[in-house]
């Protein structure tokens, strides 16, 4: 593990994202820091069409679904070379990965390839790392597990 690598290994711990999830997620801070810090960006559009959050933003993919599916395989958006990479050897989103993705987007993807020159699209970074985890906790209340399932 190179430098880079560990430097954002022990941020992450220091963050509480090591080995356990951000534990008290809070689905009603999710939904108000969704509308504060993702709707510019996100929506959550279930199969059938319609909006469960957000509203028609396209800057980054739909959100419906997140959990257990791979990173970079929402149809038809243009993912960066990094997290598509990722998506390819088989990671899947979960609520580690998401909080420690959304805090620092580039920092995670340089870590978890081992890469340097990685870099992500997503520039905008939530601060707290509990505004992470309950943005994941309301994200993945909006799609029932069957759903999340039958998209990957």
């Amino acid at each position: 593990m190179d430098l880079l690598s560990r430097g954002a290994a022990l941020a992450l711990a220091g963050l509480g994202l090591g080995a356990a999830p951000v534990a008290a997620q809070d689905i009603a801070n999710g939904e108000l820091q969704f509308g504060r810090q993702c709707v510019a960006c996100h929506v959550v559009r279930d199969e059938d069409g319609r909006v469960l959050a957000g509203r028609n933003a396209r800057t980054g993919p739909n959100l419906h679904g997140l959990e257990g599916r791979k990173l970079g395989s929402v149809e038809g958006f243009r993912y960066g070379d990094a997290i598509t990479a990722l998506g390819e050897r088989g990671v899947e989103w979960n609520e580690e990965r998401f909080v420690a993705y959304v805090m620092d987007p580039t920092a995670w993807l340089r870590a978890e390839l081992d890469d340097r020159r990685a870099r992500g699209k997503m520039a905008y970074r939530v601060r707290d790392a509990k505004d992470a985890a309950d943005i994941y906790a309301y994200l993945t209340g909006l799609a029932p597990a069957e759903s999340a399932e039958a998209q990957q």
